[in-house]
């Protein structure tokens, strides 16, 4: 992805997309295992035609289960996009291709975190 600045309509629809999905996705809670799934960030393409959406997943027993889980909401990738469409047909006239990553950067925190109390207590 290139470093150039996204514009304002791109986030907009990046921000519409994001509010959108945060009640789409819960509704889905057969693939969520019980955890709690947030929808971290989406970036939108120049062209509006790709929403990359970061997923945080919580309350989970490992790191396969949130993988598990982001495999599983890209699997129905085409079912929310079509409960999206139907949300934000009055907004958008081209609703973006949804491709889900999983968000690992509160796992990255708290691992830094820990390291830095384990260094502390030495």
């Amino acid at each position: 992805m290139s470093s150039a600045k996204p514009s304002l309509r791109q986030k907009k629809v990046a921000r519409l997309v994001q509010k959108e999905l945060s009640t789409i996705i819960p509704g889905y809670h057969s693939h969520l295992h019980g955890a709690m799934v947030t929808v971290t960030e989406v970036r939108v393409t120049p062209d509006l035609s790709v929403a990359r959406v970061n997923l945080s997943v919580f309350n989970t027993p490992s790191a396969s289960v949130a993988d598990d889980i982001v495999s599983a909401l890209t699997a129905e990738t085409s079912d929310i996009r079509g409960k999206l469409g139907s949300a934000v047909r009055h907004q958008l006239r081209i609703i973006p291709k949804l491709e889900f990553f999983l968000d690992t950067t509160l796992d990255r925190v708290f691992r830094i975190e820990e390291l830095l109390k384990k260094a502390k207590g030495q």
